[in-house]
């Protein structure tokens, strides 16, 4: 498993956007991350659970 750190472009397991994490916590729902991305020309933030994003195989080192 590769350890997420702010600043790492992600993406959700099921798909969608890149994303950048702005921000790691421990939440009530468990460990997730605050992460950005845009939408056309809209920024966007949502938190997602650790578990549910990854880094994209293709940027992946």
């Amino acid at each position: 498993m590769v350890d997420l750190k702010v600043g790492d472009v992600v993406r959700l397991k099921s798909g969608g956007p890149k994303m950048t994490i702005q921000e790691i916590e421990t939440y009530d729902f468990g460990p997730g991350a605050a992460c950005r991305w845009f939408d056309e020309k809209q920024s966007k933030m949502e938190v997602f659970l650790l578990d549910t994003i990854e880094i994209p195989k293709k940027i992946q080192i």
